[in-house]
Protein backbone atom coordinates (compact mmCIF):
# COMPACT_ATOMS: atom_id res chain seq x y z
CA UNK A 1 0.00 0.00 0.00
CA UNK A 2 2.89 2.38 0.81
CA UNK A 3 4.67 1.44 -2.58
CA UNK A 4 1.50 2.22 -4.68
CA UNK A 5 1.12 5.42 -2.82
CA UNK A 6 4.45 6.58 -3.45
CA UNK A 7 4.77 5.22 -7.16
CA UNK A 8 2.64 7.82 -9.05
CA UNK A 9 4.50 10.86 -7.15
CA UNK A 10 7.94 9.70 -7.56
CA UNK A 11 7.27 8.87 -11.36
CA UNK A 12 6.12 12.53 -11.72
CA UNK A 13 8.51 13.92 -10.00
CA UNK A 14 11.48 11.58 -11.98
CA UNK A 15 9.93 12.12 -15.54
CA UNK A 16 9.62 16.02 -15.55
CA UNK A 17 12.89 15.97 -14.08
CA UNK A 18 14.26 13.91 -16.30
CA UNK A 19 13.17 15.97 -19.63
CA UNK A 20 13.56 19.63 -17.97
CA UNK A 21 17.40 18.55 -17.80
CA UNK A 22 16.64 17.02 -20.95
CA UNK A 23 14.90 19.66 -22.69
CA UNK A 24 17.79 20.53 -25.48
CA UNK A 25 18.27 16.82 -26.40
CA UNK A 26 14.68 15.88 -26.50
CA UNK A 27 13.83 18.65 -28.67
CA UNK A 28 16.41 17.73 -31.03
CA UNK A 29 15.34 14.43 -31.12
CA UNK A 30 11.45 15.69 -31.84
CA UNK A 31 12.93 18.48 -34.17
CA UNK A 32 11.55 21.07 -32.34
CA UNK A 33 14.60 22.88 -32.34
CA UNK A 34 13.64 25.42 -34.69
CA UNK A 35 10.90 27.04 -32.23
CA UNK A 36 10.59 30.16 -31.33
CA UNK A 37 12.04 31.41 -27.88
CA UNK A 38 9.37 32.34 -26.04
CA UNK A 39 7.61 28.49 -26.80
CA UNK A 40 10.93 27.08 -25.68
CA UNK A 41 10.61 29.08 -22.82
CA UNK A 42 7.00 28.09 -21.63
CA UNK A 43 8.41 24.46 -22.31
CA UNK A 44 10.93 25.02 -19.76
CA UNK A 45 8.40 26.79 -17.00
CA UNK A 46 5.71 23.93 -17.45
CA UNK A 47 8.51 22.03 -16.47
CA UNK A 48 9.97 23.45 -13.92
CA UNK A 49 6.54 23.98 -12.14
CA UNK A 50 5.67 20.17 -12.83
CA UNK A 51 8.65 19.32 -10.95
CA UNK A 52 8.73 21.62 -8.16
CA UNK A 53 4.90 20.63 -7.59
CA UNK A 54 5.57 16.87 -8.17
CA UNK A 55 8.36 17.05 -5.82
CA UNK A 56 6.08 18.29 -3.10
CA UNK A 57 3.74 16.29 -3.58
CA UNK A 58 6.22 13.00 -3.41
CA UNK A 59 7.52 14.47 0.02
CA UNK A 60 3.46 14.83 1.36
CA UNK A 61 3.36 10.96 0.42
CA UNK A 62 6.70 10.16 2.15
CA UNK A 63 5.92 11.79 5.28
CA UNK A 64 2.36 10.11 5.35
CA UNK A 65 3.64 6.84 4.91
CA UNK A 66 6.52 7.66 7.80
CA UNK A 67 3.64 8.55 10.18
CA UNK A 68 0.95 6.12 9.45
CA UNK A 69 4.08 2.79 9.68
CA UNK A 70 4.32 4.49 13.08
CA UNK A 71 0.55 4.46 14.03
CA UNK A 72 1.21 0.73 12.69
CA UNK A 73 3.61 -0.20 15.07
CA UNK A 74 1.31 0.82 18.12
CA UNK A 75 2.56 4.18 18.78
CA UNK A 76 0.40 7.84 19.25
CA UNK A 77 -1.21 8.64 16.57
CA UNK A 78 0.47 11.98 15.41
CA UNK A 79 -2.00 14.99 14.69
CA UNK A 80 -3.55 15.55 11.42
CA UNK A 81 -2.28 19.01 11.90
CA UNK A 82 1.46 17.48 11.56
CA UNK A 83 1.02 16.60 8.06
CA UNK A 84 -0.79 19.16 6.99
CA UNK A 85 2.14 21.12 8.25
CA UNK A 86 4.56 19.33 6.40
CA UNK A 87 2.24 19.82 2.90
CA UNK A 88 1.71 23.26 3.32
CA UNK A 89 5.59 23.48 3.95
CA UNK A 90 6.75 21.38 0.68
CA UNK A 91 3.78 22.95 -1.70
CA UNK A 92 4.84 26.58 -0.37
CA UNK A 93 8.31 26.39 -1.36
CA UNK A 94 7.01 24.58 -4.66
CA UNK A 95 5.03 27.59 -5.08
CA UNK A 96 7.90 30.20 -4.26
CA UNK A 97 10.28 28.01 -6.52
CA UNK A 98 7.67 28.75 -9.35
CA UNK A 99 6.96 32.75 -8.25
CA UNK A 100 10.74 32.64 -8.64
CA UNK A 101 11.30 30.87 -11.95
CA UNK A 102 8.38 32.78 -13.51
CA UNK A 103 10.43 36.33 -12.21
CA UNK A 104 13.75 34.38 -14.20
CA UNK A 105 15.34 33.83 -10.47
CA UNK A 106 14.59 37.76 -9.33
CA UNK A 107 14.00 36.70 -5.43
CA UNK A 108 12.86 40.66 -5.04
CA UNK A 109 9.96 40.13 -7.18
CA UNK A 110 9.00 36.51 -6.02
CA UNK A 111 9.22 38.24 -2.15
CA UNK A 112 7.26 41.18 -3.04
CA UNK A 113 4.05 38.69 -4.75
CA UNK A 114 4.55 36.20 -2.31
CA UNK A 115 4.05 39.22 0.50
CA UNK A 116 1.06 40.56 -0.97
CA UNK A 117 -0.65 37.31 -1.26
CA UNK A 118 0.28 36.72 2.60
CA UNK A 119 -1.11 39.99 3.47
CA UNK A 120 -4.21 39.72 1.77
CA UNK A 121 -4.80 36.38 3.31
CA UNK A 122 -4.04 37.44 6.89
CA UNK A 123 -6.32 40.10 6.99
CA UNK A 124 -9.64 38.32 5.25
CA UNK A 125 -8.87 35.56 8.18
CA UNK A 126 -7.16 36.81 10.74
CA UNK A 127 -9.77 34.71 12.95
CA UNK A 128 -8.82 31.22 11.47
CA UNK A 129 -5.44 32.35 10.99
CA UNK A 130 -5.34 33.12 15.15
CA UNK A 131 -6.58 29.39 15.79
CA UNK A 132 -3.94 28.16 12.82
CA UNK A 133 -1.41 29.98 14.82
CA UNK A 134 -2.55 28.50 18.05
CA UNK A 135 -2.78 24.82 17.03
CA UNK A 136 0.94 25.35 15.99
CA UNK A 137 1.80 26.75 18.99
CA UNK A 138 0.17 23.88 21.31
CA UNK A 139 1.81 21.32 18.83
CA UNK A 140 5.24 22.89 19.56
CA UNK A 141 4.57 23.09 23.10
CA UNK A 142 2.81 19.40 23.48
CA UNK A 143 0.16 20.24 26.11
CA UNK A 144 -1.60 17.32 24.98
CA UNK A 145 -1.27 14.77 22.34
CA UNK A 146 -4.11 12.06 20.41
CA UNK A 147 -5.66 9.83 22.89
CA UNK A 148 -4.72 12.36 26.10
CA UNK A 149 -7.72 12.61 28.93
CA UNK A 150 -7.67 16.49 29.17
CA UNK A 151 -9.52 19.23 31.34
CA UNK A 152 -10.15 22.73 29.71
CA UNK A 153 -11.05 25.95 31.88
CA UNK A 154 -14.95 26.19 31.93
CA UNK A 155 -15.66 22.29 33.08
CA UNK A 156 -15.08 20.82 29.21
CA UNK A 157 -13.41 17.44 29.55
CA UNK A 158 -13.07 14.75 27.13
CA UNK A 159 -10.51 12.86 24.81
CA UNK A 160 -8.58 14.16 22.56
CA UNK A 161 -8.93 12.35 19.55
CA UNK A 162 -8.00 14.81 16.81
CA UNK A 163 -6.02 18.31 16.52
CA UNK A 164 -6.14 19.85 13.33
CA UNK A 165 -5.22 23.25 11.81
CA UNK A 166 -8.43 25.36 13.36
CA UNK A 167 -9.35 23.20 16.24
CA UNK A 168 -9.08 20.53 18.52
CA UNK A 169 -12.13 17.55 18.94
CA UNK A 170 -12.51 16.03 22.05
CA UNK A 171 -15.04 12.56 22.89
CA UNK A 172 -16.64 12.90 26.30
CA UNK A 173 -17.21 10.30 28.66
CA UNK A 174 -20.57 10.42 27.33
CA UNK A 175 -19.47 9.66 24.22
CA UNK A 176 -20.56 13.13 22.58
CA UNK A 177 -18.27 14.44 20.22
CA UNK A 178 -16.95 18.63 21.28
CA UNK A 179 -15.10 20.74 18.98
CA UNK A 180 -12.72 23.36 20.56
CA UNK A 181 -11.38 26.25 18.48
CA UNK A 182 -7.29 26.59 19.06
CA UNK A 183 -7.61 29.77 19.84
CA UNK A 184 -9.85 29.11 22.67
CA UNK A 185 -8.12 26.84 23.79
CA UNK A 186 -5.10 28.38 24.05
CA UNK A 187 -6.18 30.71 26.00
CA UNK A 188 -7.56 28.46 28.98
CA UNK A 189 -5.69 26.88 31.50
CA UNK A 190 -5.53 23.02 30.49
CA UNK A 191 -5.30 19.59 32.77
CA UNK A 192 -3.49 16.97 31.24
CA UNK A 193 -4.57 13.63 33.55
CA UNK A 194 -2.13 11.74 31.43
CA UNK A 195 0.61 13.27 31.30
CA UNK A 196 3.20 12.16 32.65
CA UNK A 197 1.71 9.12 33.45
CA UNK A 198 -2.00 8.01 32.82
CA UNK A 199 -2.36 7.00 36.50
CA UNK A 200 -2.86 10.06 39.02
CA UNK A 201 -4.30 10.30 42.62
CA UNK A 202 -8.15 11.53 43.40
CA UNK A 203 -9.44 12.04 46.76
CA UNK A 204 -13.14 12.15 47.88
CA UNK A 205 -14.44 14.23 50.99
CA UNK A 206 -16.39 12.41 53.69
CA UNK A 207 -17.91 13.29 56.86
CA UNK A 208 -18.43 10.85 60.22
CA UNK A 209 -19.83 11.40 63.70
CA UNK A 210 -18.27 13.01 66.24
CA UNK A 211 -18.60 9.98 68.60
CA UNK A 212 -16.30 7.26 66.27
CA UNK A 213 -12.42 8.03 67.14
CA UNK A 214 -10.16 9.49 64.42
CA UNK A 215 -8.15 6.95 64.58
CA UNK A 216 -10.40 4.31 63.83
CA UNK A 217 -12.56 6.30 61.43
CA UNK A 218 -9.26 6.63 58.92
CA UNK A 219 -8.47 2.99 59.35
CA UNK A 220 -11.56 2.43 58.73
CA UNK A 221 -11.91 4.31 55.15
CA UNK A 222 -8.30 3.42 54.31
CA UNK A 223 -9.77 -0.31 54.66
CA UNK A 224 -12.64 0.36 52.46
CA UNK A 225 -11.23 1.89 49.66
CA UNK A 226 -8.51 -0.33 49.44
CA UNK A 227 -11.19 -3.02 48.99
CA UNK A 228 -12.58 -1.23 45.93
CA UNK A 229 -12.29 -3.08 42.78
CA UNK A 230 -10.34 -0.25 40.50
CA UNK A 231 -8.34 1.09 43.12
CA UNK A 232 -4.65 0.84 42.30
CA UNK A 233 -3.16 -1.43 45.41
CA UNK A 234 0.73 0.93 44.78
CA UNK A 235 0.07 3.21 46.41
CA UNK A 236 -1.75 2.16 48.78
CA UNK A 237 -4.74 4.31 50.06
CA UNK A 238 -4.60 6.87 52.93
CA UNK A 239 -7.11 9.31 54.68
CA UNK A 240 -6.14 12.21 56.39
CA UNK A 241 -8.76 14.53 58.59
CA UNK A 242 -8.92 17.84 57.19
CA UNK A 243 -11.46 19.66 59.66
CA UNK A 244 -13.61 19.58 62.77
CA UNK A 245 -16.96 20.75 61.86
CA UNK A 246 -20.42 21.11 63.71
CA UNK A 247 -21.76 18.28 61.67
CA UNK A 248 -18.68 15.83 62.55
CA UNK A 249 -15.21 15.11 61.32
CA UNK A 250 -14.33 15.51 57.83
CA UNK A 251 -12.01 13.21 56.27
CA UNK A 252 -10.20 13.08 52.77
CA UNK A 253 -10.17 9.66 51.20
CA UNK A 254 -7.17 9.49 49.08
CA UNK A 255 -6.37 6.97 46.40
CA UNK A 256 -4.96 6.18 42.80
CA UNK A 257 -6.97 5.46 39.67
CA UNK A 258 -5.66 3.85 36.51
CA UNK A 259 -6.86 6.85 34.15
CA UNK A 260 -9.17 9.54 33.72
CA UNK A 261 -12.22 7.11 31.82
CA UNK A 262 -12.08 5.03 35.06
CA UNK A 263 -12.60 7.83 37.93
CA UNK A 264 -16.23 7.64 38.15
CA UNK A 265 -16.46 3.99 38.55
CA UNK A 266 -13.53 4.32 40.81
CA UNK A 267 -15.33 6.73 43.14
CA UNK A 268 -18.50 4.57 42.84
CA UNK A 269 -16.46 1.73 44.02
CA UNK A 270 -14.89 3.59 46.65
CA UNK A 271 -18.38 5.20 47.96
CA UNK A 272 -20.11 1.25 47.94
CA UNK A 273 -17.17 0.16 49.89
CA UNK A 274 -17.33 2.75 52.94
CA UNK A 275 -21.20 2.96 52.57
CA UNK A 276 -20.69 -1.06 53.56
CA UNK A 277 -18.10 -0.45 56.16
CA UNK A 278 -20.21 2.22 58.03
CA UNK A 279 -23.08 0.18 57.87
CA UNK A 280 -21.36 -3.09 59.36
CA UNK A 281 -19.43 -1.43 62.06
CA UNK A 282 -22.82 0.71 63.06
CA UNK A 283 -21.49 3.83 62.55
CA UNK A 284 -23.85 7.11 63.66
CA UNK A 285 -25.05 9.25 60.41
CA UNK A 286 -23.20 12.70 60.98
CA UNK A 287 -25.85 15.47 62.35
CA UNK A 288 -25.75 18.55 63.58
CA UNK A 289 -25.95 19.20 67.46
CA UNK A 290 -28.16 21.87 69.27
CA UNK A 291 -28.42 22.93 72.64
CA UNK A 292 -31.39 24.65 74.08
CA UNK A 293 -31.77 25.83 77.66
CA UNK A 294 -35.62 26.09 78.75
CA UNK A 295 -35.16 26.78 82.58
CA UNK A 296 -36.96 29.54 81.69
CA UNK A 297 -39.55 29.23 79.14
CA UNK A 298 -39.69 31.67 76.34
CA UNK A 299 -41.43 32.08 73.04
CA UNK A 300 -38.38 32.51 70.51
CA UNK A 301 -36.77 29.39 72.25
CA UNK A 302 -39.63 27.47 72.27
CA UNK A 303 -39.96 27.92 68.87
CA UNK A 304 -37.07 27.20 67.35
CA UNK A 305 -37.02 23.81 69.82
CA UNK A 306 -39.60 23.10 68.03
CA UNK A 307 -38.25 23.96 64.23
CA UNK A 308 -34.95 21.63 65.24
CA UNK A 309 -37.65 18.60 66.61
CA UNK A 310 -39.73 19.07 63.61
CA UNK A 311 -38.46 20.43 61.00
CA UNK A 312 -42.20 20.97 59.34
CA UNK A 313 -44.01 21.83 62.49
CA UNK A 314 -44.95 25.77 62.44
CA UNK A 315 -45.98 27.40 66.28
CA UNK A 316 -48.85 28.07 67.08
CA UNK A 317 -50.51 31.69 66.28
CA UNK A 318 -49.52 33.73 69.54
CA UNK A 319 -53.45 34.66 69.85
CA UNK A 320 -54.38 31.09 70.46
CA UNK A 321 -51.39 30.64 73.28
CA UNK A 322 -53.47 32.50 75.85
CA UNK A 323 -57.13 31.23 75.41
CA UNK A 324 -59.40 31.06 78.83
CA UNK A 325 -60.38 27.99 80.53
CA UNK A 326 -63.95 27.31 80.47
CA UNK A 327 -65.17 26.72 83.61
CA UNK A 328 -67.46 23.60 84.50
CA UNK A 329 -71.08 22.98 84.32
CA UNK A 330 -72.97 21.45 86.65
CA UNK A 331 -75.87 19.48 85.82
CA UNK A 332 -79.01 20.14 87.42
CA UNK A 333 -80.09 17.40 89.67
CA UNK A 334 -83.90 16.74 90.88
CA UNK A 335 -84.44 16.50 95.00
Amino acid sequence: MTARRIAWPLAVTLGSMGLLIAQPAVMQVLGAAELAPQSVQVIRLLLGVTTYFAGAWLATRLVGSVLSRDKRKGRARSPKLLQDLVSVAAFGAAALATIALVFEGSVLGAAATSGVIVAVLGFSLRGVMADVFAGIALGLERAYRIGDWITIEGGISGRVVEINWRSTQLQTLDRIQTVMPNGRIAQQRITNYSAPRPHYRHQIRITLDHALPAEDAKRLLADAAASAACVLPQPPPDVRLVSLEPEGLVYMVRYWVPSFAQEVDCRDAVLTAVDGALRRQAVPAPHRRHRHSLDRVDKADAATVLRVLRPGAEPAPAQAEAAPAEPPRLAAGHA
